[in-house]
């Protein structure tokens, strides 16, 4: 069969393996649709300290089980589920987490293994009729999404900024319209990704250019209730305080690189506005399985979303698209 290994940085090879076979407690699926993000072009540029090449990459995975044919989704991030966090309900912040494509192969490949410790903690989900492989694949994001609006408690009526017009940032807009939100803002500085994305998820309005003082004139002053940095921006960051309402929340949802991830922000408003600032963290198995909820109910749809379909072969494509901010999400078809 046809794999997509990541060797070194700069170094993925599309190449043959063995068909694996699955162990006691294993699962052995043919992959269907694995998506690209944002993750795996910085895999691909910088490599990861949790993947001992050579790596199968791929976590955002919808497939069949053989044998069975049963179509399921499976979790990208794996809580051991025993831990003090895991039997506290922090499934998400497990110290012993684990990921496919990571510490096990990924999902690009046209068939894989699922370990037993994803089924241990309910990570295969059956995919609903009528959703399809490539709309299940991007529960696993859209799953990562909802963790996000929980922490950051976006609810009825709330002003909601999103930083990022990429696909996160897609799906934190329709998230926050199915929760509720009033009015919802998407930004960006690359106002060609912003077009594209804009003409897809349809925000209230676009932002570019100062977008502290355009948050504030569109909110007659008083701020964004939350705002959401979908992106690796630090300014992103200091900005998202200086734009929130009083007792507005704000989601640090995209982290910063690891050789750069000091910021300066005014503690003065955090103080005297009442600012809550939050973290988000991957997903638990249970963020999974709504996520694909409300894919198949419609409340978040994503079809549309998925702008390029690919072969394996055309994986560093796939990857160069996300790099360049040319596609909302792009996913493989082994």
């Amino acid at each position: 069969m046809k794999v997509a290994r990541f060797h070194a940085p700069g170094d993925i090879r599309v190449e043959d393996a063995p068909e694996p076979e699955a162990g006691p407690g294993e699962l052995k699926i043919r992959v269907r649709n694995c998506s690209t993000c944002g993750t795996d072009a910085k895999i691909y540029k910088f490599g990861h300290h949790h993947i001992r090449p050579p790596r199968v990459m791929g976590h955002e995975i919808a497939g069949e089980v053989v044998g069975t044919g049963e179509r399921v989704q499976v979790i990208a991030a794996i809580p051991c589920g025993t831990c003090e966090e895991c039997r506290r309900g922090r499934m998400t912040v497990c110290p012993n987490q684990e990921s496919m494509g990571y510490h096990y192969d990924g999902g690009f490949a046209e068939y894989m293994i699922i370990p037993a410790k994803v089924i241990a903690v309910d990570g295969v989900n059956r995919i609903p009729d009528g959703v399809g492989f490539a709309e299940a694949s991007v529960a696993e994001p859209l799953a990562c999404v909802l963790n996000g609006q929980e922490l950051a408690r976006v609810g009825a009526g709330d002003d909601v900024v999103v930083m990022g017009a990429g696909p996160i940032g897609c799906l934190h807009v329709r998230l926050a319209r199915a929760r509720g939100a009033s009015r919802v803002f998407l930004v960006d500085v690359n106002p060609e990704r912003l077009e594209m994305a804009a003409g897809l998820v349809h925000p209230d309005e676009v932002i570019s250019g100062d977008a502290v003082d355009q948050v504030v004139k569109l909110t007659g002053g008083r701020g964004a209730d939350v705002v959401i940095t979908a992106a690796a921006s630090g300014a992103a960051q200091q900005q998202a305080v200086e734009m929130a309402a009083r007792q507005g929340r704000i989601s640090f949802f995209g982290g910063l690189p690891k050789d750069n991830p000091i910021i300066q922000l005014d503690s003065n408003l955090v103080h005297y506005r009442e600012l809550t600032i939050v973290g988000a963290n991957g997903s638990s198995p249970a963020h999974n399985a709504r996520a694909l909820s409300l894919i198949a109910e419609n409340a978040v749809p994503v079809a549309d979303l998925i702008t390029h379909r690919l072969p394996l072969p055309g994986v560093l494509d796939a990857i160069g698209l996300v790099s360049r901010g040319e596609a909302i999400k792009v996913t493989i078809e082994p």
